[in-house]
This record gives structure tokens, C-alpha cells and sequence, in this order.
């Protein structure tokens, strides 16, 4: 049996507690807003909600699901994960295949590699993709939100150089058996890709689901805002959106105020996230190191 040195014990300890403050500097907050979402307000007015709900309403979430433009929000996030991140994932594979090869075998990879580093580095600027995304006539669309930014570089060069990591027999024996480069790719590559698959499609769900900017610019009618930005705009006029919601629901805004009605939304908002990344986290590790970038 290692007998560990008294060094070893002292990191351990000191590593284990880092890694205890850093999970309790997550989880806090969150347990916090979820009390205060299922507290009475007079409770979260008078600061006496901590991470234990006192007064136990669900008025808030009814306000969110019933009063306001959450759901509506919700839904638009909804299409924009399942179509953005599909299209993400056909071209991210569809890209890292063909530039997983040698130079021997595509001749151009040297110049779509120095391609897609210049424009993962260099950026036109938001006026010019402003202009862009308005003569393309995708003002107001579903488009506007999935298109721009589908080849996440830094995704590609992930799954590219997982690619890259298996051993070049499994093309050889496809081909050899009569498959072409779309049979070799479905069959052959794809189930053993599973952990790179796993890591570039958490980063594209956290991309579509975290993005707030791009649909305050290019969704003039708010009925198109995704989640996030219906959220940002939320956060500093809760108030209105109250006044907007309550018409139909006076029995709700007095069981509710500013801060339980943020508190319930910002809440929903996480579930999705908290729900996915469990189920991507065993490939997490193993993906991100094997489609490291290599010298």
C-alpha cells in the first residue's frame, strides 16, 4: 500500500477544501434564488429568506407559466437549442472529417485550417454583421439566432483532432470493405467520436441556451426574444411586465413581488441546463483531452 508523504496529505486537504468552497460558491446561490422563488414576499422584503423557503407560495411560478412572456420566451429558446445545435453538430463533423486528414491525402487543408483560425481570431465588427444579417432579409427570424456562428472553430478543432487521435486502420479496413467517405464517417467514426460528440454539443447547448445579445439585435418584434434576453430585459423592468401579465391575474400580483417573480424565472431558466449537463458530463473529461489542440 503508497504510503502518501505528509506533502501529499497537506495538498489533499487543501485541494479538497478549494474544490468544497468553490461547489458551495456554485450551489448557494442557486439554493437561495430557489428559496426566494417559493417564499411570500413579505418574507423576502423584510430579508428573512436564506436558503429555506419561509411562507410557501407557488404564486411566482404560476405568474411565470400564466401572467407573463416567459413561456412564450421558453418556447423560443426551445426551437433555437434543437435546430441551432443540430445544424452545429452536421457541420462541425462534416468540417472536422475532412480536416482530420493529412496534407497527402486533401491538399487544401493547410488553407481551410488558416482559414478558420483568421476568422476565429479576427471578427468583422456588430455594425457590418448587422448589415449583414438586414440585407439578408433574416430580420426577425429564427435564422438570425442559429445561422451566424453555426462552425464554432474552437468545437471544430476539438472533434478534428479527436479524429486525428484514431488509429488511421478503421478508415483503411471501411475502405477496404467497400465504404465510401459518408458510410465510413456514419459507421465507423461516429460511434467511437461519443465523448468529442458529447463536449462540442455542450458547448453549442450552452451557446444557443446562454445568448441574450443577438436576439436583442436582430428581434425587433419581442414576441421572438429568446430566454435570455427576454430575462435581461426582465431583470430591469419586472415591474411592467407585472402590469402587462396582471391584467388577466389580479389574484397573483398581490401574492407576489419583484424579487419572488425574478427569483421563479431566473430558476427556470437553469433547469434546462442542470438536466443536460449531467447526462454529458462522463464524456466531458475524456473528449476535452483527447481533441485537445496538438503540436
Amino acid at each position: 500500500m503508497h504510503m502518501m508523504t505528509k506533502g501529499q496529505k497537506i495538498f489533499n486537504v487543501f485541494n479538497y477544501f478549494i474544490m468544497i468552497v468553490a461547489c458551495l460558491t456554485c450551489i448557494l446561490p442557486i439554493l437561495h434564488i430557489l428559496a426566494v422563488s417559493f417564499s411570500s414576499p413579505e418574507y423576502v422584503a423584510a430579508g428573512m429568506v436564506n436558503l429555506v423557503p419561509q411562507g410557501f407560495t407557488l404564486s411566482a411560478y404560476e405568474f411565470a407559466f400564466e401572467g407573463g412572456r416567459f413561456m412564450q420566451a421558453f418556447w423560443v429558446s426551445i426551437q433555437r437549442v434543437v435546430i441551432g445545435v443540430s445544424i452545429t453538430m452536421f457541420l462541425l463533423i462534416t468540417t472536422a472529417y475532412p480536416l482530420a486528414k493529412s496534407r497527402q491525402r486533401f491538399g487544401a487543408r493547410h488553407f481551410y485550417m488558416a482559414f478558420y483560425v483568421i476568422i476565429m481570431i479576427f471578427q468583422g465588427g456588430v455594425i457590418p454583421f448587422y448589415i449583414l444579417i438586414l440585407n439578408l432579409g433574416m430580420m426577425d427570424t429564427m435564422a438570425s439566432l442559429v445561422l451566424p456562428g453555426s462552425v464554432q472553430v474552437f468545437s471544430m478543432i476539438i472533434l478534428m483532432n479527436f479524429i486525428r487521435s484514431l488509429p488511421l486502420e478503421l478508415e483503411e479496413a471501411s475502405m477496404i470493405d467497400g465504404a465510401g467517405h459518408w458510410k465510413t464517417l456514419i459507421l465507423v467514426y461516429l460511434p467511437v467520436l461519443k465523448p468529442a460528440l458529447a463536449v462540442v454539443a455542450l458547448f453549442a447547448f450552452i451557446r444557443h441556451w446562454e445568448a441574450w445579445w443577438d436576439g436583442l439585435m436582430f428581434m425587433r418584434n419581442h414576441n421572438g426574444w429568446p430566454l435570455q434576453t427576454y430575462l435581461r430585459h426582465m431583470m430591469h423592468n419586472f415591474r411592467d411586465l407585472m402590469r402587462e401579465g396582471g391584467g388577466h391575474h389580479h389574484h397573483l400580483i398581490g401574492m407576489l413581488n419583484e424579487q419572488t417573480g425574478r427569483a421563479a424565472q431566473l430558476f427556470m431558466s437553469l433547469v434546462p441546463t442542470l438536466i443536460v449537463y449531467p447526462f454529458l458530463q462522463k464524456h466531458f473529461t475524456k473528449g476535452l483531452v483527447m481533441g485537445s489542440v496538438k503540436g
